[in-house]
């Protein structure tokens, strides 16, 4: 079809005056653009028709690995054969098809086809189909793989024994091959030619460029598994690294710190080494605060009917200490107990008041997130005293609003402890030995 249109659009060129000395080039250049449109409608076309004809397989089946093809435009992918397929059979549309051999026809003959033909762009325009072939392929193959990846992972031993790392491997594998051999269509030699060249030069580059091969490659992953990218807060101990991701280059990351030093470190140890990245606490809805508070164990009590009261004045607990005091009558009531039988009958505590106490002076705060997990728990007991830890996640992420409200959750934590016949454990100092030595 291309080559009956170029003799067409040849002869339409030559009968008009001013385009007859431009008429082989132009019918060329014509035909190019209509080959590479007809090309593209067909893609968009193929591409239409799978995706609508596919959706509706994959909504009537129960199965869920087509469902992971269709996200992962594997069919998308082979939409491309089409339009290779026009461009692979029209290559040769400007060269001529003779009856016999060129070499049998005489120098007239020869001139005149010369003159209406390109005996060069055929095999030009070949090489740039094998070349689409090629990528076509390996663009398959990496979808596909993908999709592989995500079809394994929807089964049980996923979590055990991922395959991503392999899978990865094999499509950097693909794509090196896909190069050699669109350098091998190029150049007109065979690519195991190619490749063995390649091998007798692949130690000296290693030793010359090791740094820059490692720096590649670790960029590459650092990109497509989105580890890192600028402006990201990082923090690497084993760099003494804990800043603001400033540049990243081929071989080197650079990171301010909060002192405003700059630490380089080689791209490769970011994928070698382990590191924090902090970003998730932008992106997500809180931010964690985790403290606790030493509870020196002597000062934890029975509440007495005096502390009951004097709890009740706290409006922020006064309903929930009446219906546990409720609660703690009707249950020794029922069950004969004396009010003074701390053994078996039930009585509140200055430690669970308290408790009771931070849950809700917390969530009424606005600043924290309730959504998020919130726990205010005690912890083993150790030789300092009972902790009581805080975790609960803050509205305010940025840095110095964060370290603010938690500073002003503690100031109030301190100074109400004492409300609660409950004291601070902290380890004694010179001054506490003095006064001791004086007082005996």
């Amino acid at each position: 079809m291309g080559h009956h249109l170029y003799k067409i659009l040849l002869d339409l060129f030559r009968r008009v005056d001013f385009m007859a000395g431009l008429a082989k080039p132009l019918a060329a250049l014509s035909v190019i653009v209509a080959i590479l449109l007809v090309a593209w409608l067909a893609f968009l076309i193929t591409r239409y028709i799978l995706n609508h004809w596919i959706l509706k397989i994959v909504r009537k089946t129960r199965t869920e690995w087509d469902d992971i093809l269709v996200r992962n435009k594997v069919f998308n992918a082979l939409a491309h054969l089409v339009p290779l397929f026009i461009i692979y059979n029209s290559a040769y549309f400007a060269t001529p098809v003779p009856d016999i051999p060129m070499g049998e026809y005489g120098a007239d003959e020869a001139a005149l086809m010369l003159a209406d033909y390109y005996f060069s762009l055929g095999p030009f325009l070949m090489k740039i189909a094998h070349i689409y072939f090629v990528f076509t392929f390996a663009y398959i193959a990496v979808k596909f793989l993908n999709a592989v990846n995500e079809i394994y992972m929807t089964g049980p031993y996923a979590m055990h024994r991922p395959i991503k790392g392999y899978l990865q491997l094999v499509q950097i594998l693909i794509a090196f091959l896909a190069v050699i051999i669109v350098i091998a269509i190029l150049i007109g030699k065979d690519p195991s030619v190619l490749i063995a060249g390649l091998g007798a030069i692949a130690a000296v580059l290693m030793l010359i460029f090791k740094d820059t091969i490692l720096g590649f490659v670790a960029s590459i992953q650092l990109s497509v598994n989105d580890m890192l990218k600028l402006g990201d807060w990082i923090e690497m101990p084993g760099r003494n690294t804990d800043g603001t991701v400033l540049d990243i280059s081929l071989t080197t990351v650079k990171v301010q710190n909060w002192d405003k030093t700059i630490t380089t470190i080689p791209t490769y140890a970011m994928v070698s080494e382990s590191f924090t990245n902090w970003k998730s606490i932008q992106e997500s809805e809180g931010r964690r605060n985790k403290r606790s508070i030493f509870i020196d164990m002597y000062s934890i009590q029975f509440c007495t009917p005096k502390m009951l009261e004097h709890f009740k004045k706290f409006e922020v607990i006064r309903d929930y200490v009446t219906h546990m005091e409720e609660e703690v009558t009707r249950y020794n009531q029922n069950h004969h107990l004396s009010e003074d039988d701390v053994l078996t009958g039930l009585r509140q505590t200055n430690i669970g008041v308290f408790r009771k106490y931070l849950e809700l002076y917390l969530k009424k705060n606005p600043l924290i997130n309730n959504q998020m997990t919130f726990l205010i728990r005690q912890l083993q007991p150790t030789e300092k005293g009972l902790p009581i830890e805080i975790y609960v996640f803050s509205k305010e992420k940025v840095w110095a609003d964060y370290e603010k409200l938690q500073n002003d959750i503690f100031d109030h934590i301190f100074a109400v402890i004492p409300e609660f016949g409950l004291k601070i454990f902290q380890s004694p100092a010179g001054t506490d030995m003095r006064s001791a030595f004086q007082q005996s």
